[in-house]
């Protein structure tokens, strides 16, 4: 008799049956009434660097924090919610407010004091290069 076994990840098995999800992009707030801004990120590798790019659409450059220590990069900041003004009435408030941290362990081949940050159009792309000599390289053979 065979036995059935999940072949999914744990993640995905939790996410399908509690919908569950730990990477979801808004949180409730601590009242629980409304969701909170949380910047959705991507993570990519180049042969050069690793390259972090966040949707941050109305947060403006001086409300961001992007700093390293211990070799971790943080990103901070917060995006600012519209008031209701005298004689206007929301009828549809579906974009997130609020402060959010994304911490990211950055690996040894990082160079730390060359990390750079760019802010365009409402994405943040931060770029941490790696060190020349964690570069693979190829070696010559030398005839004997």
């Amino acid at each position: 008799m065979a036995i059935a076994r999940f072949t999914t990840d744990p993640f995905t098995v939790a996410q399908e049956l509690l919908s569950w999800d730990p990477f979801r992009r808004a949180q409730l707030s601590r009242n629980n009434r409304e969701l909170v801004f949380a910047p959705q990120v991507d993570v990519r590798e180049t042969p050069d660097a690793y390259v972090i790019c966040a949707d941050m659409p109305g947060v403006k450059e001086e409300d961001i924090d992007v700093h390293v220590e211990d070799g971790r990069l943080t990103l901070s900041g917060a995006r600012h919610e519209k008031k209701e003004t005298e004689g206007e009435t929301f009828h549809i408030a579906e974009r997130h407010f609020g402060t959010f941290t994304r911490t990211f362990a950055l690996p040894r081949e990082a160079d730390l004091d060359k990390i750079e940050a760019k802010l365009d159009r409402g994405v943040l792309t931060v770029t941490v290069p790696k060190r020349a000599d964690a570069k693979p390289r190829k070696i010559e053979i030398k005839a004997g």
